[in-house]
């Protein structure tokens, strides 16, 4: 497979085109556009995060536990936190990104399992899309689209690097499509890999203000579980009364 090195270096070109073509091309602010490739650039390693050692799976984790509360400052001040409490929350984030996230990696996951596929690329787009805080709804696309191009070039490499070409003749690893898949052969791997993703989807959905600003209607919160508990009962009467 390929090392870090080919990954990083493929990535970072991705990102610098990336940024280039929506600053020169589509007239994003500078400043945006840096921070879409080095998004990209580092998302290249996201997907050796499963790996149990090793010094690249520290540094990743460590430079996203860094940069986790910078990207939500803007979050931070629309929720008028002072400047004490968001560096607060900045210091409980990177814990729990370097610590707590990194230990979650290392218990539930197996290299080259279902954090090398291509649902695993979507729910980094998606969390870099929360994360990230902006009023123009396509700049956080953009960062979205940058994290999940930097982690499919990752996934793409490592294909290519499954079919050997240095002997005479082409010789098929056992890696091949290990890493562009949308499933693997543990059941439970995929059940939890798709919930997540759901479950992010589900969490964008009831954004009131973000669905308005992409021309989609909320999902409606149910004020209290009674309210929701209602809703249930009267669907079921309506699916009932269908029925007969």
């Amino acid at each position: 497979m390929a090392d870090f090195k080919t990954h990083i270096t493929t990535s970072t070109i991705c990102g610098i085109g990336l940024g280039a073509t929506a600053y020169i091309g589509f007239e994003y602010p500078l400043d945006q556009c840096l921070l879409a490739a080095a998004l990209c650039s580092i998302a290249g390693m996201l997907p050796d995060l499963d790996s149990d050692n090793g010094v690249p799976v520290r540094e990743t984790f460590a430079f996203a536990a860094a940069i986790v509360p910078m990207l939500m400052i803007e979050r931070f001040q629309h929720m008028h936190l002072t400047a004490e409490q968001m560096a607060l929350a900045g210091v409980f984030i990177y814990l729990g990104v370097r610590f707590g996230v990194s230990r979650i990696f290392k218990r539930f996951t197996v290299h080259r399992g279902m954090w090398h596929s291509i649902p695993a690329a979507l729910i980094a787009a998606l969390l870099a899309f929360l994360i990230c805080s902006c009023p123009d709804v396509r700049v956080r696309l953009f960062k979205a689209f940058a994290v999940f191009l930097g982690f499919c070039s990752h996934l793409v490499l490592d294909e290519i690097y499954s079919i050997d070409l240095s002997g005479r003749s082409i010789r098929i690893k056992r890696s091949l499509g290990t890493a562009m898949k949308f499933w693997s052969g543990d059941f439970w791997a995929n059940l939890s890999t798709y919930t997540k993703l759901g479950l992010l989807i589900m969490v964008i959905a009831y954004d009131e203000t973000l669905m308005a600003s992409l021309g989609f209607e909320p999902v409606r919160i149910p004020a209290t579980a009674h309210d929701w508990l209602n809703g249930i009962v009267s669907q079921a009467r309506e699916i009932s009364a269908h029925l007969e």
